[in-house]
């Protein structure tokens, strides 16, 4: 039985190459947003445009079906989780739609493509109050002196590690700076 959930990759010297009416439409999509939240789209848009690229699609040719398959590459070829697939694919379809906005598409080929649902909690659960209290001991005994100041933004904050490992410690909440003073 044929496997109709993958568009094969086509050789190298066959690519598509980047129009700049497609660098254009990138660099609109991108402007609307800024810091941490354009690098994180643009790496969800980068993971789209790549997997048409490699399949010898023109990102803005691309039809309804194409992003179906998108999709199932998503699910089957690389097993994201489906908060993962749902993101990824929200970027793309954010894409398509600014394309339509910017004049550059008639429609999205987005429009009608069914996304996978996802629970509104996340399976994912935090520490429990012991186990971060053992995380933040841990921390406290490192021989690394930022282990336990890393350790108090992530908790108590709600910090996710990009989050932490991009701030500036210039920049850090006062309760962080008085909770872990001695290891800053």
């Amino acid at each position: 039985m044929m496997n109709f959930t993958e568009l094969p990759p086509v050789p190298s010297d066959r690519l598509v190459p980047v129009t700049d009416q497609l660098r254009l439409a990138v660099a609109a999509y991108l402007a609307r947003f800024k810091g941490s939240s354009r690098e994180h789209t643009a790496s969800d848009l980068r993971c789209h445009l790549v997997w048409c690229t490699e399949r010898g699609l023109d990102p803005l040719a691309a039809r309804r079906a194409h992003l179906e398959l998108y999709l199932r590459w998503m699910q089957e070829i690389r097993r994201f989780k489906p908060s993962t697939v749902s993101r990824r694919f929200s970027v793309a379809a954010g894409f398509y739609r600014t394309c339509v906005i910017d004049g550059v598409l008639e429609h999205s080929p987005a429009e009608h493509v069914r996304r996978p649902t996802v629970p509104a909690e996340s399976p994912t659960l935090g520490f429990t109050h012991l186990q971060f209290e053992a995380l933040l001991t841990a921390a406290r005994q490192s021989a690394h002196p930022c282990d336990f100041a890393l350790v108090a933004m992530l908790g108590p904050l709600g910090l996710r590690i990009f989050e932490a490992t991009g701030a500036d410690i210039v920049e850090a909440p006062d309760a962080v700076l008085a909770h872990s003073s001695k290891c800053i």
